[in-house]
């Protein structure tokens, strides 16, 4: 045996070399063969069995999650991207990093054909993003089925692991990843305020009809000058709101709330929308009746609305008016107005707040805003439309010490007690309270000049009722 192996001889770097050279050279023809001389039938069937016996050998099974399903995007692959956005692995060479338009974060995901390494529940799974050009088409949106966009490019995920783990792999690893997908966007949702792109000339043949702006507004419950039971109140119910999904449809009622303000102007009713978004995370649509056309029209901009989000009209009483002016005017005759053809009716806008068109979109509030709630058909304040009535009151001596504390960093001042026994007793908004508190800096003298600005109008008050007595 010694023998043998001293004369066994290992073969150079020069044979190695020049037999893998023959052996490819013999491959290219046998390949250039096969495609001159076989039937392209023959050969496609040849090459899908020797792929297939391949396979059949391997012990890894690779899952393709394409971009689209059609026209339609693949909410898995959506979930992916955002799932595999923070992670970047070791050996990744290049990543993409970018800050969206009208974003304030930055954006870390895969760069095309490049790989991560994830581990769940101990299996290694192996992640690739494919990406292969192909000719332009138009695509439709993610917000509505009249958005679209142009596509130039085919991609897909590959993902990779033993073939052992498939029923894991699709039944829970999947399922978790589209959960830590929702979690994800949630932290790194930039909050928007869409308002209608085109006003009175919105057409719905293409293209997006809301445009946005991010949502900035600084307002939260902790700084709103409004009663702490009536505080308590509110964040009560929109905590029991968003976690109630199964009960909503144990009972079969559609997945929304609404929320009628009420109340004079300046008591904070845009702004208590605004600390509802904050606290909640939602977008807010500002829909405008006055600007649309036709029910019809109002049904596609609530189809195209994203769940998680509220749906604003403000001045519910203004805008019920001007359709019923449009109306009676129609009604006195062409010679009298001539008002537009077509408007949205009281009838209509109920249907999309309870009626089957409710039902088209998940987690949604809508919140109704007005200064004369006496001014509402009873139609629209009923419970399962208007669920939660919240009267916006003037200011109150616990909304004022809210005020000094947001405005001037004090919570106690002697001058308090005048100051909130005048507030006690006269009709002021939070809004004119927080003017004069943002004339001066310092404490004491904004005080003193709100106390001032009270007394006069309590003044102003007192001399308009002796007159009317008079």
């Amino acid at each position: 045996m010694n023998t043998f192996l001293k004369n066994m001889e290992m073969p150079s770097a020069k044979t190695v070399m020049s037999t893998a050279a023959s052996v490819a050279a013999t491959a290219m023809v046998i390949r250039s063969i096969s495609r001159d001389f076989i039937p392209k039938d023959v050969h496609h069937y040849l090459s899908t069995k020797i792929r297939r016996l391949m396979n059949s050998l391997s012990s890894q099974l690779t899952l393709v999650i394409d971009e689209f399903e059609g026209l339609n995007r693949n909410h898995i692959f959506t979930a992916a991207q955002a799932y595999l956005r923070p992670t970047i692995s070791p050996n990744s060479k290049r990543f993409r990093v970018r800050m969206p338009t009208q974003q304030n974060k930055i954006s870390v995901s895969m760069e095309k054909n490049e790989e991560i390494i994830d581990f769940f529940d101990g299996v290694k799974l192996q992640w690739k993003l494919v990406s292969t050009q192909t000719s332009p088409k138009y695509i439709g949106g993610p917000g509505s089925e009249f958005e679209s966009t142009v596509m130039s490019e085919l991609r897909y995920f590959e993902l990779s692991f033993h073939k052992k783990h498939k029923d894991l792999v699709l039944g829970s690893y999947l399922p978790f990843v589209l959960q830590k997908a929702e979690e994800v966007k949630e932290e790194r949702k930039t909050l928007k305020l869409f308002t209608l792109k085109y006003g009175r000339r919105i057409q719905v043949v293409g293209g997006s009809m809301w445009q946005s702006v991010n949502l900035d507004h600084p307002a939260t419950f902790d700084t709103l000058a409004m009663d702490e039971e009536v505080h308590k109140t509110i964040v009560e119910d929109l905590e029991r709101f968003v976690r109630r999904k199964e009960y909503y449809r144990k009972v079969g009622k559609a997945w929304k709330r609404g929320y009628l303000l009420f109340g004079p102007p300046g008591t904070g009713k845009s702004s208590l929308v605004a600390a509802m978004a904050n606290y909640l995370n939602f977008d807010i649509y500002d829909l405008e009746l006055s600007e649309i056309r036709s029910n019809s029209q109002l049904r596609t901009l609530m189809m195209s609305t994203a769940n998680r989000s509220i749906l604003v009209v403000e001045d519910i009483d203004c805008s019920i008016d001007l359709q019923n002016r449009l109306a009676n005017a129609r009604a006195a005759g062409p010679r009298a107005f001539n008002p537009p053809k077509t408007e949205v009716t009281l009838s209509g806008l109920l249907n999309f707040i309870d009626g089957l068109w409710s039902s088209c979109g998940d987690e949604r509030i809508i919140v109704f805003t007005t200064n004369h709630k006496e001014r509402l058909d009873s139609a629209l304040l009923r419970p399962g439309r208007m669920d939660v009535h919240i009267h916006m009151s003037f200011c109150t001596p616990c909304g004022f010490k809210i005020l000094a504390s947001n405005y001037l960093g004090i919570i106690e001042h002697t001058l308090f007690f005048d100051i909130e026994k005048l507030i006690a007793t006269m009709k002021v908004t939070p809004a004119e309270i927080g003017e004069q508190l943002l004339k001066n800096e310092e404490p004491e003298g904004a005080l003193r000049d709100l106390l001032e600005f009270l007394e006069r109008k309590n003044r102003a008050i007192e001399e308009a009722a002796s007159k009317s007595e008079s």
